[in-house]
């Protein structure tokens, strides 16, 4: 069925009188028919989804307060927070936008506009925009990490998603987290996804070519070794449209290579440059396009190094860009965009092909508010059928929140320093550690804590926790490491993670100091200063090389929470930073 501009306004209207809209929005924000009014432009519609982390059903999500860039990035999107975005963008304060694309005042305007996202919402505004552009017009791309972040995904293993996004429409994807579960379940889901999986980065290891397991997976070409197809081709708008896929480089290295033994990843201009002269040269495309899981800089600086793409359509580090970033190239200049996460946004893209160039472009990064957006009905009923076997167990509380609880920042957040404790205080831990994992919902104050909640906290498949000694030196190299994948100054080198979280350590964090010296003065909670060589009791989770012998992370977070009744955060351990005074990447960062 095609939903008119008058349905669609009328249906918003609705929802408003039967009291789904709070009254207060219409005083400060852009009327809803003006928010989701994108005026067809061009021929060519290409919509964007990225790192949705399995959230099926509307959240909170606060944007970052810290999203520091260095060297070449300073002061450029994506590292730009608060009002030093907004004024970046020409996005007025105080508005319904200025609240989705920052940090500012979360708590205030979260209870104004609502929760965000919701594959029902999002599944409404995805067939509003395609209809408006008409059959065969449009297609919809997914980045990746779009199977993995719930309960439900990590019960299902991933397969819920997988029913959503069919539901949804997805035409081609990409992939991070997909490549988490099992190589036989990655194969399985992939298996089942009605659009096309693409990946041009990632082969099938020469050890395990003579006995390959999946020779007879339809994307898996022995002459190339490529274990998935590297691009497919679409007629979209009468224009030919060419989508190549780069899935996550360094995924062996940051998530357990165990799980997919028998595939290599990486980063390589040379084979994107090839992939696209080939295309170009094979497929004759009027657009060329690239679905990246590499992380905005990554994306920033292969953009400059190879030419002949069109559009790359980013993902990630979850950077909800309203507009995207034009680099000039060999053959001319390519647009990278990166659309955030949790569902929280839908990227639009409106391209004027003609004699088989992009000829100009409009582009709109949509915040779905679940307010706005009635459900769409059948999304809604399968949401709630896959969640049905796990309502019971995801809708326990376990606690209230006293205090704005978030994840999402360079250095910390609230509710990683909740895991930390948690951590610290189950396992009887003098030092705690965490990933620094993107992903994650928010929690509002006044708001109870679910299992729901915990588990979007903590859902990887390898949650097993670990209770070890470690010496000082040994805390410092960890420290190290991840602070030099952070702030490298080659986005090459970066791997789109934040810093390690930790509880009962303070230091200090020079994020400009060269490799091995950006970590210093490190003390416990006491004050007690780290000694080197000395032994500490550390508890930590998500451990990549083997198994940790623990119970899953989410079980002890469940403990601890239990335990609290209402819970505030005694004390943040986030680190005191020097030289970044004037940096437009942090903003209402404590003092240390």
């Amino acid at each position: 069925m095609t939903i008119s501009r008058r349905e669609f306004v009328k249906l918003l209207g609705i929802a408003g009188a039967a009291g789904l809209l709070p009254r207060s929005v219409f005083a400060t924000m852009r009327q809803p028919s003006d928010l989701y009014e994108v005026p067809k432009f061009g021929n060519v519609s290409l919509l964007h989804i990225t790192d949705v982390h399995a959230q099926l059903n509307p959240i909170f999500f606060r944007e970052p307060n810290v999203n520091l860039g260095i060297g070449p990035a300073l002061g450029k999107a994506p590292h730009l927070v608060g009002e030093a975005l907004l004024k970046h963008f020409g996005i007025p304060m105080g508005g319904i936008e200025a609240h989705a694309f920052s940090y500012l005042d979360f708590d205030g305007a979260a209870a104004k506009y609502g929760k965000v996202g919701g594959f029902a919402h999002l599944k409404t505004l995805v067939k509003r925009i395609r209809d408006s552009r008409g059959p065969g017009n449009s297609l919809l791309l997914d980045g990746g990490d779009t199977w993995q972040g719930s309960g439900t995904a990590y019960w299902t293993r991933g397969r819920d998603m997988v029913g959503a996004c069919n539901l949804l429409g997805v035409d081609v994807m990409t992939g991070h987290w997909e490549f988490t579960y099992l190589d036989k379940e990655v194969i399985a889901n992939i298996g089942e996804l009605k659009g096309d999986f693409v990946a041009q980065n990632v082969r099938v290891k020469e050890d395990a070519m003579f006995d390959y397991k999946f020779q007879d997976f339809p994307g898996f070409d022995g002459d190339s070794g490529l274990a998935f197809k590297p691009y497919t081709v679409k007629t979209v708008g009468g224009a030919r449209v060419a989508v190549i896929g780069q899935a996550f480089p360094y995924t062996p290295i940051a998530n357990p290579q165990r799980f997919i033994p028998d595939w290599t990843f990486g980063i390589n201009d040379a084979d994107m440059q090839k992939v696209v002269e080939q295309v170009r040269a094979k497929e004759k495309p009027d657009v060329v396009v690239v679905i990246s899981h590499n992380g905005m800089d990554v994306d920033l600086k292969m953009a400059e190094r190879v030419s002949g793409i069109d559009v790359i359509f980013g993902g990630h580090t979850h950077d909800g860009m309203p507009a995207p970033t034009i680099v000039k190239n060999a053959g001319g200049q390519t647009l990278v965009t990166n659309a955030g996460s949790n569902g929280k946004f839908l990227g639009v893209m409106d391209l004027d092909v003609k004699d088989g160039k992009v000829r100009d472009f409009r582009y709109r990064l949509l915040p779905v508010f679940s307010n706005l957006l009635p459900a769409d009905a059948e999304m809604q009923a399968y949401i709630a059928q896959v969640r049905a076997p796990y309502k019971d167990k995801l809708e326990v509380k376990l606690a209230t929140a006293g205090e704005l609880l978030f994840r999402r920042g360079n250095f910390n957040g609230t509710f990683d320093q909740v895991i930390c404790d948690a951590l610290r205080a189950v396992n009887d831990a003098q030092i705690s550690l965490s990933p620094g994992f993107r992903w994650g919902t928010t929690v509002l104050p006044g708001q109870d804590i679910t299992m729901d909640h915990v588990m979007d906290q903590t859902c990887i498949t390898y949650p097993e926790t670990y209770r070890r000694e470690m010496t000082g030196e040994e805390l410092k190299m960890i420290l190290e490491d991840v602070c030099d994948n952070l702030f490298n100054k080659d986005p090459y080198y970066q791997q789109g993670g934040d810093m390690v979280r930790v509880g009962g350590l303070d230091y200090v964090c020079d994020p400009l100091a060269d490799a091995g010296k950006r970590i210093s003065a490190m003390t416990l909670d006491d004050g007690t200063p780290v000694d080197a060589s000395k032994k500490y009791v550390v508890a930590g989770w998500a451990t990549v090389g083997s198994q940790s012998p623990g119970e899953p992370i989410w079980d002890t977070v469940a403990k601890y929470l239990k335990s609290q009744g209402t819970v505030k955060i005694k004390k943040l351990n986030t680190p005191k930073l020097l030289n970044v005074a004037g940096n437009p990447g942090i903003s209402s960062y404590p003092r240390g």
